[in-house]
């Protein structure tokens, strides 16, 4: 059948569908009768051949091509048709393919490269053809050309032996420098460096003889006598490529890297200590850096465990310090970056140089001014913290304690301001090191005390701490929860030591501030008592299930019975209620349920709070009488917390139609006090229903929607909505355990939409703006591809939302709105008149949020079909001429740019 297929049928004189029959032919014939096919021997192969020369769709390409790589990955016999076979591919090197618009055969241009490249690396009986072409092609201008070929030639080395390339190394070399050399583009220059790995990582797999030559030592010596002498002239651009190229050799291999360490780092290392310009030291301090990473790279994938480095230790040891006790800021922040590999790499740094790296780190932490500075300092001590905890638990530490517990010294009146800020900018550097080393945790148990030593001496007033620092500590705190790795010791150290103390302090301070005290502890200010929530909530929600029981079963006995034993320094007396309406409304205690809430909203579903109806009656009481803010929406938050993970069941629906009931009491009577309380609660208790699909949602959300015509707590109702849809930071999300639906947004907004129109239309006018506000708050959180099929039956509403004078519903709708211009609905174009003359309005806003959305829209327009918009154009050129005068440059860019579409409309060479 083959035979007379490639003797009778001349199969490019055939139609695209009948050649595409001749390769599919071929296809199935090769995965069931492989073995007759071999038979055949290169007879199959010139047939083959000779049926797929000349062929140009880019469908039977593909084919042809599969069939290419399976003769030659499957070992079908080329004999004497090598070099047809690669010439009757190879012609079509580099692919210049581009499928037409709307291409229903969906072909892509990288489909055929791939293909392609198959064929032409998958055997090294090409490499004789393939690498002068590659040669060739790389003296193309064309930049995609010489993309593909530097990426073939990456793939084609990782089939051949150091006997393949040996003829072409001089050419490759030539034309690879010249690319990296020479580079247009940051992708050629990074494909060229990635080929020249390749091809040093191939020929340093060659097993040396006594009689060989060896090729990679002869590859090295050209790129090194091209490059190497570049290295000495640090002020001249040349030095980068030269290095670029020389690591990108080294990456090749250990044997590679030994070759060109050796070669250039004693000419570096010497360069460094004769130059004295602060630029040309960094230049080369960055260069040797660069080598030290691309060496770590070629070693980790061989598991060699011996630094090449060993012979420069000490040299490298002695740049990187004098390069630290600089003060040029570039220079510090490159020796800095420069610790960190060196101390990845066995044996580079002794237990002396780390000591000597840390006390350097330490005295740049505490002088350097510079926060580029500070900031590598910070980064830099982390990753050695990690290799080497016991040094910075002995050094750093003291000293940063020492130096954030001394006073600024009194100076006189003029300095004592500057002096002030300068302290606290090192107090705030110092906080940063302490989160940052705290990785292991025989350093966490060393830094979290000093970190909770700077909110009692704040609390105490032993040491003057400002409510700032107070907030950052906390915040160091919340990082190392963080980034702790969740083992049993550090849980613990959560459990026992952290948690206890922060409660300890909070109780203290609420305790002092209703005494006769004059002084106010921070510890009861608002911001600080929210910055020790997400410290207690992270460490809870990683928290080992036992000791997850633990802590849930400790807070609920402190806030509910008064049980302080847990407490460290408990000298506190033993009547407290901390969820019972305090004399006074005394809100010093009372707001203290927030740390309740990180402690009991943050556990696994599976750890069981105790106590929890009657935990859930006095949260409920307290939301709905309590008069400070933080303490009754604390108290709402948690309340929800709690009911979002209660197991469904009649005890839950229960628990929640009396809540409902006495919500709905308070706001039904507009005499009642605790309006705000009450609706507070019913918003966190109807996004914690809403979250898990609860059936009961629905009432608390309907609820929500009566109360936008509400006088007082319409404007809030509104709001309301966007709580509902956005994510909340302590509470109610899958970091803490929360039990979050998916899509929960786009089912609320499929369900409630249409109620959103009907109480619009039906709302009396001055209570419109509510509706367009809640409305512009939901279609805001939606997904991009849900609002534009959405949206188009809305567009009456929001066409009315540009109207409202509340800037934050105009910026809103004009972003809901601009995606959708993209592609607009038949129904939008109907709308024309009114949305032109809305958007136009909107360019003289005040805000300049507003103008630079108005005028995005209004280019989107110029978009749409000619002839719709038209009867536009005077109008929208002339109300486009004022923000072209505006004093903000970014408004005046946008106006030139809608400007510019819209002059162009109905001219000859426009749209």
């Amino acid at each position: 059948m083959l035979r007379s297929l490639f003797q009778d049928v001349h199969v490019q004189s055939l139609m695209l569908a009948e050649r595409s029959c001749v390769y599919n032919m071929l296809i199935n014939l090769m995965e069931t009768r492989e073995a007759e096919l071999k038979g055949l021997g290169a007879d199959f192969v010139f047939g083959f051949v000779q049926s797929m020369d000349g062929e140009r769709d880019p469908r039977n390409l593909l084919l042809a091509f599969q069939i290419a790589k399976n003769i030659i990955h499957r070992g079908y016999d080329l004999g004497k048709f090598t070099e047809e076979l690669f010439e009757v591919t190879s012609c079509y090197f580099p692919i210049d393919f581009s499928p037409p618009p709307n291409d229903p055969h969906g072909i892509t241009k990288e489909e055929l490269i791939e293909a392609l490249r198959a064929v032409l690396t998958g055997t090294p009986k090409f490499a004789e053809f393939l690498l002068p072409l590659i040669i060739e092609k790389l003296d193309s201008d064309i930049q995609s050309a010489k993309l593909d070929s530097l990426q073939t030639l990456t793939a084609c080395v990782s089939q051949y032996e150091h006997k393949d390339l040996a003829e072409f190394l001089e050419g490759l070399w030539t034309s690879l420098r010249r690319e990296v050399f020479q580079t247009s583009s940051e992708r050629i220059e990074s494909a060229g460096l990635t080929a020249l790995t390749a091809l040093t990582s191939c020929l340093s797999r060659s097993v040396l003889n006594s009689d060989s030559e060896d090729s990679l030592s002869t590859f090295l010596d050209l790129v090194l006598k091209d490059c190497k002498h570049h290295l000495c002239e640090p002020d001249l651009k040349l030095v980068w490529p030269s290095a670029k190229l020389l690591q990108a050799a080294c990456s090749g291999s250990n044997r590679a890297s030994h070759i060109v360490t050796a070669a250039v780092m004693p000419s570096l290392i010497e360069q460094y200590s004769s130059r004295t310009q602060c630029s040309h030291r960094r230049t080369l301090l960055e260069v040797v850096l660069r080598f030290i990473q691309s060496v770590k790279t070629s070693q980790s994938s061989e598991n060699v465990e011996e630094s090449v480095f060993l012979a420069f230790r000490q040299s490298l040891c002695s740049m990187v310090f004098s390069a630290l006790s600089e003060t040029n800021s570039s220079l510090q922040i490159t020796a800095t970056s420069m610790l960190t590999p060196l101390a990845q790499q066995t044996g580079l740094l002794l237990a002396s140089d780390i000591e000597l790296a840390v006390d350097h780190l330490n005295r740049i932490l505490l002088t350097e001014e510079d926060d580029r500075v500070s900031l590598a300092v910070v980064e830099s001590a982390g990753t050695l913290a990690e290799l080497y905890p016991e040094a910075f638990i002995t050094q750093l530490i003291p000293r940063l304690k020492k130096e954030m517990f001394s006073e600024p010294m009194d100076q006189d009146n003029n300095r004592e301001a500057s002096e002030e800020h300068s302290h606290h900018a090192v107090r705030q550097r110092c906080l940063s090191a302490l989160a940052a080393v705290s990785t292991q945790p025989s350093v966490v148990r060393e830094s979290t005390p000093v970190l909770l030593e700077v909110l009692s001496s704040a609390h105490t007033g032993s040491v003057g701490f400002s409510v700032e620092e107070v907030v950052l500590a906390c915040r160091s705190l919340q990082r190392i929860a963080e980034q702790v790795q969740d083992t049993e010791e550090t849980g613990r150290c959560f459990h026992e030591l952290i948690i206890p103390r922060l409660l300890s302090l909070a109780l203290q301070a609420a305790l002092q501030s209703e005494g006769s005290s004059s002084r106010r502890s921070p510890l009861v200010e608002e911001v600080v008592l929210s910055a020790m929530v997400p410290v207690i909530s992270t460490s809870c929600s990683m928290l080992q299930p036992m000791l997850a029981g633990q802590t849930a079963s400790r807070a609920v006995s402190l806030f509910l019975n008064g049980d302080v034993s847990f407490l460290p320094d408990n000298s506190f007396p033993s009547h407290i209620q901390l969820l019972k309406k305090q004399q006074g409304d005394s809100w010093s205690q009372s707001q203290m349920v927030c740390l309740l809430m990180g402690c009991v909203c943050s556990l696994p579903r599976s750890v069981e709070v105790p106590q929890m109806d009657q935990l859930l009656s006095q949260l409920e009481e307290m939301s709905c009488t309590c008069s400070h803010p933080l303490s009754y929406t604390s108290a709402a938050k948690c309340f929800a917390g709690l009911v979002n993970k209660r197991p469904q069941g009649d005890s839950l629906d229960s628990l929640i139609q009396r809540t409902m009931k006495r919500v709905c009491r308070e706001l039904d009577s507009a005499s009642s006090p605790v309006r705000t309380q009450a609706f507070t609660l019913m918003i966190w208790v109807a996004k914690a229903l809403l979250l898990r699909y609860h059936p009961l949602s629905t009432a608390l959300t309907d609820k929500l929607f009566s109360l936008l015509d509400d006088a007082d707590l319409g404007a809030m109702a509104a709001d309301g909505f966007s709580l509902l849809m956005s994510d909340s930071a302590d509470v109610l999300n899958r970091g803490c355990h929360a039990d979050v639906r998916i899509m929960y947004r786009q089912r609320f907004f499929s369900e409630n939409s249409a109620k959103l129109v009907q109480g619009f239309n039906a709302a009396p006018k001055e209570k419109k703006p509510n509706y367009l506000k809640a409305l512009s708050n939901i279609v805001n959180k939606l997904p991009k591809q849900v609002q534009i099929t959405e949206l188009p039956a809305l567009l009456s509403l929001l066409l009315e939302a540009l109207s409202c004078p509340d800037q934050g519903v105009q910026l809103s709708t004009l972003s809901c709105l601009e995606p959708v211009l993209i592609d607009p609905p038949s129904a939008l174009i109907q709308q024309l008149e009114a949305l032109v003359g809305r958007l136009l309005a909107l360019i003289s806003s005040p805000a300049m949020s507003v103008k630079i959305a108005s005028l995005r829209c209004i280019h989107a327009l110029s978009r749409f079909p000619a002839h719709e918009i038209l009867p536009f154009r005077a109008r929208v050129l002339r109300a486009l001429a004022r923000p072209l005068d505006d004093k903000k440059r970014l408004v005046r860019s946008e106006a030139v740019q809608a400007r510019g579409e819209w002059f162009l409309l109905g001219s000859p060479g426009g749209r």
